[in-house]
């Protein structure tokens, strides 16, 4: 009998000393890993951040394109996205005067070189300036396509719009409102008025 009780005792602790140690490997050991895994990540989400950006290139026609950013984030989903903050660009155009545009944020397709800027956009060209929260600006495509708050202004007018599409290589200009019913304000020195 004392040998039984001896035995069943043994058993007893034997079970608990394995239901501790289990309970150990499964919630205590866990925690660690996932400490591990937090700063892992750290790790790689600060390394793609790059300080100082430029980019530059020239298309086939001979036009240069550069770009710079205070801060860039490339995103690892698409890698050849880079979210830009603070951007400057700069068009140099073989055949006509450079395009200067300013941006709070930006996006760059280091692929395709398209370029979307975003927040207090500034695009100046000769003596034109448009102010805009949007513009979506492709060398492939060679259009510039400025929306939000667009106002255009040169010595002569002040012009306000929903929309301004520029064809770089043709220089056309399309204008327009999003609603049909909304006209395009343009105001000149000696004459004011809607069309």
């Amino acid at each position: 009998m004392v040998l039984s009780k001896l035995v069943k005792n043994l058993i007893i602790i034997f079970i608990i000393f394995s239901f501790i140690f289990v309970v150990y490997l499964k919630f205590f050991k866990k925690v660690e890993k996932v400490t591990q895994t937090e700063v892992s990540n750290d790790v790689l989400y600060s390394s793609n951040i790059i300080n100082d950006v430029r980019y530059t290139t020239k298309d086939a026609n001979g036009n240069e394109y550069i770009i710079t950013a205070l801060k860039g984030e490339i995103d690892y989903s698409n890698p050849n996205d880079l979210y830009l903050t603070k951007v400057d660009a700069l068009i140099k155009l073989k055949n006509s005067n450079d395009i200067i545009i300013s941006s709070n944020f930006g996006k760059y397709n280091i692929d395709n070189l398209d370029t979307i800027f975003s927040k207090n956009v500034i695009i100046t060209y000769t003596d034109n300036k448009i102010k805009a929260e949007y513009l979506d600006f492709s060398l492939k495509r060679n259009l510039m396509l400025i929306s939000k708050n667009v106002v255009y202004n040169n010595f002569n007018n002040i012009l306000k719009a929903d929309v301004v599409e520029i064809d770089i290589k043709s220089k056309d200009v399309k204008i327009f409102m999003y609603e049909k019913n909304k006209k395009v304000n343009v105001n000149n020195k000696n004459l004011n008025g809607n069309y």
